[in-house]
């Protein structure tokens, strides 16, 4: 019987291959040795994923704005802006822009005023149901917006009540909307009303206030970022929305039909061409505003999403 003798080369050969490791394998050690490098690659890797899926978009879109003659390339070999001027001469886009800030604005004044009472009566007072209630008015959120529109098309145009026809008018955009973004601004605004000291309201009240006036001089000022994040989403949301805007009106600008509705004629103006340059460029100008509006109050839309996640 004979008994194999064990190879003296086998421990080096080990060696040397656990010595020869890939650039992967080091800086895998490296950040097992170093958690923050770990941590500073993910981030930089979420930050470069976010800036290709997120800006990208907005990228080619101003490519496509910019070249002349429909080759588009990553980088446009020709530059051309008459396509942001041709926006405002195949179709009246100024009015379409009108009629798109004017419902978003008067949408976001009318639920913030209606969710101010709401979130006062469900954040500062103690009522039999309030709970159910409140999750009953947060299961509206979750409808879609389809199963609203038959019933709401035959309202608007007249048919259940003859003297009221809303089709093609503010009313006809403005009532849908607030219904379907009240109740997020709801619930923020009851997080936020909430969390006031009720000393402070009692001091309003024993100065002589009632409790409407407590709300607009106390509550509301001391919730400003809860307020602007709500008046903030709610005018995103109604400046971007396609549904209702679509179905309840004709399209046209004097029937106040949205900025999505101005895209879509921007689409229509080339009968025999393509315009795909014409309708970038209107898509550009119709991102601005919102666009503006969210530099400007970034801070309160940050501060009002976070308040409240820590409680000291």
């Amino acid at each position: 019987m004979t008994t194999s003798q064990e190879d003296p080369t086998v421990g080096t050969d080990f060696e040397e291959r656990d010595l020869k490791r890939g650039p992967v394998q080091e800086w895998v050690n490296r950040a097992i040795e170093d958690p923050e490098r770990a941590y500073r690659a993910m981030f930089y890797v979420a930050m470069l994923f976010f800036m290709v899926t997120t800006l990208f978009p907005f990228y080619w879109l101003l490519v496509v704005a910019v070249t002349p003659g429909g080759s588009y390339a990553l980088v446009p070999s020709g530059v051309n802006f008459a396509a942001f001027g041709d926006v405002f001469e195949r179709i009246d886009f100024l009015r379409y822009m009108f009629n798109s800030l004017f419902l978003a604005t008067v949408t976001t004044v009318f639920v913030l005023l209606l969710a101010s009472l709401a979130g006062y009566v469900f954040g500062r007072l103690e009522f039999p149901g309030r709970r159910p209630l409140m999750l009953l008015i947060l299961a509206i959120s979750y409808f879609p917006p389809a199963a609203f529109f038959l019933p709401l098309y035959r309202l608007f145009t007249g048919n259940i009540f003859p003297w009221l026809e809303l089709y093609n008018t503010p009313g006809a955009l403005v009532l849908p909307f607030s219904s379907l973004f009240m109740p997020l601004s709801i619930f923020i605004l009851t997080t936020f009303y909430g969390q006031i000291p009720d000393g402070l309201e009692e001091a309003a009240r024993v100065e002589g206030t009632t409790r409407l006036g407590a709300l607009f001089r106390v509550i509301i000022p001391l919730s400003a970022p809860g307020v602007a994040t709500a008046g903030v989403l709610t005018f995103i949301a109604v400046y971007n929305e396609f549904f209702f805007s679509f179905l309840m009106t004709d399209g046209g600008a004097t029937d106040w039909a949205p900025i999505v509705g101005g895209l879509i004629q921007l689409q229509r103006a080339g009968q025999f061409e393509t315009t795909f340059s014409v309708m970038a460029a209107g898509s550009i100008i119709a991102v601005l505003p919102v666009a503006i509006l969210v530099v400007v109050a970034q801070e309160k839309i940050v501060s009002g999403l976070t308040s409240g996640a820590l409680k000291e």
